[in-house]
C-alpha cells in the first residue's frame, strides 16, 4: 500500500508539472495584452510599451514560467495584474461560496442518483426504468445555463419562491444560505445526477444477474436488503470511480452556474479574470483546481480497498 501511494504521488507531482507547462503556455500564446487592458483605450503606444516592461511582459516564454513556477514551488501563486492582491488571497475570499455549492451539490446529486440508479435496475425494462433513463439522458444533454437560466425564471420570477441571484454565507443563517444555494445547486447537480444514475444502473444489473443474488433471493432475503447489502456494496467500485471523474464535471459547471446566478465564487473569479486578461489568477485557479481533481482521483483509489477487501495494492 505504501509503495503504491509513494508512486501515485510522484505520478501526481509528474501531472501537475504538465499541467503547470501547459496552462502558462496556453495563457502565454493566448490573444490579448494585459498591459493594454490595464492602461486603458486613451493610453499611447509608449505608455503600454512602459507598463509591459514593468509587468515583465516582455521577457521570453522559459523566463516567465520560470519567474512563475518558483513562486508556486514556495506557495506563492502570484499577484494580481489589476488588484494588485495575491491570488491565494482572492481565491481564500472565494472560497466559501465554491465550496458551499460543491457541496450542496454533492449531498443533493449522489444519494438521489444512486437511489434512481438502484430504482431503474431493480424495474430494468418497464415504465418507471423507460421514464428515469429519459430524465438521465436530458439531464446529460441539456447545458447547464439552459437548466439555470430555466429554473430562475420557474421559480424565482413566475413563482418567486427563491432568490433570481446572490449569495448569503452560512453564517447569515442557515436557511438564508440554503435559500440562496437551492436553484444554483440543482442546475449544477443534474448533469452529475444523470451521469452516476446511468452508471449505477448498468453495474447493478450486471451484478443482480450474479449467482449470489440467486441465492439470496432463493432464501427469501428481503429484496430491499439485497438491492442495498448485497448488490449495491458489490458495484460501489464502478459507482465510486465516476463519482470522482464526475469531479470534472463539477468543476467545470462551477463556472458556468456561478456566472448565471451572480455567485461570488472562484468559477466567477476566473470569468472575470479572463475577460481582464489576468493571467496570474487564471493560472492560479486552473492549478489549484487541477491539484483537487488529481488528489480526489487518489482518494477515489484508496478508497476501494474500503469497499472491497478483495481488492489489494
Amino acid at each position: 500500500m505504501l509503495s503504491y501511494i509513494l508512486n501515485r504521488v510522484g505520478s501526481t507531482v509528474i501531472v501537475m508539472l504538465l499541467v503547470s507547462v501547459f496552462v502558462f503556455m496556453l495563457l502565454y500564446l493566448a490573444p490579448g495584452d494585459p498591459a493594454a487592458v490595464l492602461a486603458g483605450d486613451n493610453a499611447t503606444p509608449e505608455q503600454v510599451a512602459k507598463l509591459r516592461a514593468s509587468l515583465g511582459l516582455n521577457d521570453s516564454a522559459l523566463v516567465q514560467f520560470w519567474r512563475w513556477i518558483s513562486q508556486v514551488l514556495q506557495g506563492n501563486l502570484g499577484v494580481s495584474i489589476f488588484s494588485n492582491e495575491s491570488v491565494l488571497d482572492l481565491m481564500a475570499q472565494r472560497a466559501g461560496a465554491t465550496l458551499s455549492l460543491a457541496i450542496a451539490t454533492m449531498s443533493i446529486a449522489v444519494p438521489l442518483a444512486i437511489t434512481l440508479g438502484v430504482i431503474a435496475a431493480h424495474k430494468a425494462g418497464t415504465m418507471t426504468d423507460r421514464i428515469l433513463m429519459l430524465f438521465s439522458v436530458v439531464g446529460f444533454s441539456v447545458p447547464a445555463f439552459v437548466v439555470g437560466y430555466f429554473l430562475v425564471w420557474l421559480f424565482a420570477i413566475k413563482f418567486q419562491i427563491a432568490p433570481v441571484q446572490g449569495y448569503v454565507p452560512i453564517s447569515e443563517g442557515i436557511g438564508a444560505w440554503l435559500k440562496h444555494l437551492a436553484l444554483p445547486a440543482i442546475t449544477l447537480g443534474l448533469t452529475y445526477t444523470a451521469l452516476i444514475a446511468r452508471i449505477t444502473r448498468a453495474t447493478m444489473i450486471e451484478v443482480l444477474s450474479e449467482d449470489f443474488i440467486r441465492t439470496a433471493r432463493a432464501k427469501g432475503m428481503p429484496m430491499i436488503a439485497i438491492l442495498l447489502r448485497h448488490a449495491l456494496r458489490n458495484a460501489g467500485v464502478p459507482i465510486i470511480t465516476v463519482i470522482g471523474i464526475g469531479v470534472a464535471l463539477l468543476i467545470g459547471g462551477v463556472v458556468v452556474t456561478e456566472t448565471v446566478f451572480n455567485i461570488p465564487g472562484v468559477g466567477r473569479l476566473v470569468v472575470d479574470a479572463i475577460a481582464r486578461r489576468d493571467y496570474p489568477i487564471i493560472q492560479g485557479v486552473i492549478l489549484v483546481f487541477s491539484g483537487i481533481y488529481v488528489l480526489l482521483n487518489l482518494a477515489t483509489d484508496l478508497s476501494y480497498t474500503l469497499i472491497d477487501p478483495r481488492i489489494r495494492y
